[in-house]
């Protein structure tokens, strides 16, 4: 996998903040002093966090001045000292979570870990430029930055610039390794999602869950073995050991079905007619010369 943008930009402008920061802490060239009435015109002072040089055309540059205003005793060189240190050591720091968050030798980057090294570049972009801008504020005033007498001339020096533009590097880098946590932070918010709840879901108050029984329908074939029908189970070859849950339910009284016609009549004057005509034959006198079957 390609490192991400903000990671390589991150990577690529810290290290640049913090090698100018580091010679803008070490280097002697703060401010800059020029004009003294019993030097030559030429002599120029430079006045750093830990020394003071002299400088002439016409010789070397001579470093270890002694602190004639005692301007190492002032405040904002102080508090410059104690900072400036402060911002090299947390940017050692963002530098080794950098390292094992980026982690280029792997396929995936840990984008926690690169987010809090931009967190922590950030802040020691802070430290720095807080000295920086306080010194630079207070440049020009004897009263907190011991100088000599007018008519001396006081100009910032390379050292200062230099602590300008390590600042604004970690801060620029410091805020796109942070971006980092963009990805983290989707990251988390989907395992949340997709992670199972802690305990048992509870249901809703309108929500009511019942049990129907279902009913022992015990199907036809169940009784037919052996080409037979068999009767079904009484009830004392049944399951007992499941109740019966429900109420029965009514059935409906037998329907009875009349005919307005009465079926019957027809039978009576069927039977009627066939009487009658057995005793006509009974009464005809026999004619001929056969005999009657009242004879036989």
């Amino acid at each position: 996998m390609r490192t991400p943008v903000v990671m390589t930009l991150g990577m690529v402008l810290t290290p640049c903040g913090l090698l100018l920061n580091l010679v803008s802490t070490l280097a002697p060239g703060w401010r800059l002093v020029k004009g003294f009435l019993d030097q030559p015109v030429d002599v120029v002072l430079y006045q750093g966090l830990w020394d003071i040089c002299r400088e002439q055309s016409s010789r070397e540059r001579e470093c270890g001045q002694p602190d004639e205003w005692n301007y190492f005793q002032t405040q904002p060189v102080q508090v410059a000292r104690g900072l400036m240190i402060t911002s090299l050591a947390t940017t050692a720091l963002g530098l080794l979570l950098a390292s094992l968050g980026v982690r280029c030798w792997q396929d995936e980057p840990h984008y926690g870990l690169a987010g809090l090294s931009g967190v922590v570049f950030f802040v020691a972009g802070l430290f720095s430029l807080i000295p920086v801008s306080w010194y630079n504020h207070f440049l020009s005033d004897p009263d907190v930055l011991s100088a000599p007498s007018s008519p001396v001339t006081v100009q910032v020096s390379y050292s200062l610039v230099l602590g300008y533009l390590g600042s604004c590097l970690l801060l620029l880098g410091g805020f796109s390794l942070a971006l980092s946590f963009a990805p983290w932070c989707e990251e988390r918010c989907r395992r949340c999602r997709k992670a199972p709840p802690a305990g048992p879901r509870r249901s809703s108050i309108s929500t009511v869950y019942v049990d129907w029984p279902e009913p022992a329908l015990t199907p036809a074939i169940k009784y037919y073995s052996d080409g037979q029908h068999r009767p079904p189970p009484t009830a004392e070859h049944r399951d007992t050991s499941k109740l019966k849950v429900g109420f029965p339910m009514p059935r409906p009284p037998p329907k009875s079905y009349t005919n307005p016609m009465d079926v019957l009549e027809g039978e009576e004057k069927k039977t009627a007619t066939s009487q009658g005509g057995s005793s006509s034959r009974s009464t005809r006198p026999c004619q001929n010369s056969l005999p009657c079957d009242s004879d036989l």
